[in-house]
């Protein structure tokens, strides 16, 4: 057997496990690449408690904590009001009142027959992702806490998953985290046209890198079943220029029979995203996409605060950026045009042109701005000497 061959085994044995991959997997996954939304979805595949419990797990809730249990149910009870009152809806009593919310899980998993329970199943589940996610950023505002300390929070979470993926025979060459400085933020407000520090996704980032391109779907799987929940994925947020989805498929043969329903109804294939960059070089390839990352923050709820969060939760979100790619696509982003010391300078020339001659509206074009910005860089040389 070659190394590549046995290198592939441990990628998909440490990602999959011993069931092996499944639909959820392949959904995730497509979720990620194309910038979707699972609002959008019409189906979901957590067939088992075990699985339901594992999702759960992403958010940090565990239904052992009765404030947890406590927590879903009310979202269930707000999700299935506001369908009834505002779009009419109706519901059998299994879907209105389950004796486990997790019913509502299965029952959005089920196929055949007539599916209009699981088609309501999945606007409960719709509704409690929204609601969920709009009173957290409503906690966020009603607490002390500092988004300096949210980002810590997160990054040791996420770094020890880092050593956890290692140690489970991930062929994954590098995980490292950075965060913007106070410079970085500053000089990429001024490239961009609406310029306001909320429009800054990428503060703490993530770089994966994996041993070979047959490596990145599996370490997207086992991301998306280990480190944050697939439906916070923040849509049309994802780049990805580096593989397509049915090319990732065709890596591994082992895919291919489970995604192949799901390519030929056009579920999972679609057009690779450009790097929306017009400071990359023009051979720069990755795939990237942001996370609204949930937090615990039992540690500062406290006072009024404590009082908020049967209604509010215990969990907010912070964004996180991870950027995913094989060594050999690594080597090749830090060669030419790709160096990231030239695509330093062309975001130093648009700042220095924007702010001296103005000019870069929004309607601006990426291959105008780059150029302005590679004009500028040859204005302004002597000056950097000097």
């Amino acid at each position: 057997m070659s190394l590549a061959s046995l290198t592939l085994d441990a990628s998909f044995q440490a990602a999959f496990g011993p069931g092996g991959p499944d639909l959820q997997d392949i959904e995730a996954v497509r979720l990620i690449l194309h910038g979707d939304s699972v609002v959008d979805w019409h189906k979901l595949d957590l067939d088992s408690l075990e699985k339901i419990d594992r999702f759960l797990g992403l958010h940090s809730l565990d239904l052992e904590d009765p404030r947890d249990h406590e927590r879903l149910r009310f979202l269930h009870k707000e999700a299935v009001h506001y369908l009834e009152e505002h779009l009419s809806l109706s519901f059998p009593p299994g879907l209105r009142d389950p004796s486990d919310v997790r019913d509502v899980f299965l029952q959005a998993s089920r196929y055949g027959g007539f599916r209009r329970k699981q088609m309501l199943a999945c606007a409960i589940l719709k509704l409690m992702h929204v609601i969920n996610h709009m009173e957290a950023a409503d906690l966020k505002l009603r607490t002390s806490v500092s988004e300096v300390h949210l980002i810590e929070l997160a990054e040791r979470r996420i770094m020890a998953h880092a050593d956890r993926m290692r140690a489970e025979g991930l062929p994954v060459v590098s995980f490292f985290g950075s965060r913007k400085t106070r410079t970085s933020v500053i000089t990429k407000l001024l490239v961009k046209t609406d310029a306001h520090a909320t429009t800054i996704f990428d503060k703490l980032r993530f770089r994966v890198v994996t041993a070979t391109r047959a490596d990145i779907l599996p370490t997207i799987v086992w991301l998306t079943r280990n480190v944050f929940p697939f439906n916070y994925v923040i849509p049309r947020q994802s780049q990805n220029n580096l593989l397509s989805f049915s090319d990732m498929v065709r890596l591994d043969p082992r895919l291919e029979s489970l995604a192949r329903p799901e390519v030929e109804h056009g579920l999972v294939e679609g057009p690779l995203i450009p790097d929306p960059n017009p400071f990359s070089g023009s051979t720069y390839r990755m795939i990237n996409f942001i996370v609204d990352y949930p937090v615990q923050i039992d540690d500062v709820l406290l006072g009024g605060a404590m009082r908020h969060h049967q209604l509010l939760g215990r969990i907010v979100y912070v964004m996180v950026e991870f950027q995913i790619l094989d060594q050999e696509t690594a080597r090749r982003n830090e060669e030419g045009e790709n160096a990231h010391a030239l695509y330093k300078a062309r975001q130093r020339g648009l700042v220095s042109a924007r702010l001296k001659k103005g000019g870069l509206g929004p309607r601006t074009r990426s291959r105008s701005r780059r150029k302005a910005a590679e004009d500028e860089i040859r204005d302004t040389e002597p000056d950097r000497e000097e």
